[in-house]
């Protein structure tokens, strides 16, 4: 009985590291969830004003419109590999607790599904990278408001 009781406790230890990365999935994921909820509150504000605007305003409303549709996608995305990430990481441990009741070793499985699991982390961070990077190239402020001509 104590074996057991130990092999129980090496799993939950081996365990450890896979619920941290769930962790901070979970962070980022509340961190794209915020974004997601600004840039949909930006987008119906600019749809409100597509109607009202015409010439070069309104131009500039659908340039902003096309680069807000473009942020939506990618933070959708980037939820979407995070969450299937998510449960790779549940897999990883719900094999590693069941390779202790098997006759068979499932780390071979564990390990591809952790291994996949952090290549979808690591794409979703991609996809984040790029949405900041579009959000931050929409919000450039304009050289004439700058007034680098004078010296301040």
């Amino acid at each position: 009985m104590d074996m057991g009781g130990g092999l129980i406790a090496q799993t939950i230890q081996l365990a450890l590291a896979p619920v941290f990365v769930l962790v901070a999935i979970g962070n980022i994921l509340n961190i794209l969830s915020n974004r997601l909820g600004r840039v949909v509150d930006r987008s119906r504000v600019l749809q409100a004003r597509h109607a009202e605007t015409q010439g070069a305003e309104h131009d500039a409303i659908v340039r902003e419109i096309r680069t807000v549709d473009i942020r939506i996608k990618l933070i959708g995305r980037a939820i979407l590999l995070l969450v299937i990430s998510g449960l790779a990481i549940g897999l990883t441990v719900v094999l590693l607790f069941l390779q202790e009741f098997a006759d068979f070793s499932l780390q071979p499985v564990a390990a591809a599904v952790f291994i996949a699991a952090i290549a979808l982390l690591m794409s979703a961070l991609w996809l984040f990278l790029r949405e900041t990077r579009e959000g931050t190239a929409a919000l450039r402020i304009p050289r004439s408001y700058l007034e680098l001509d004078r010296k301040l």
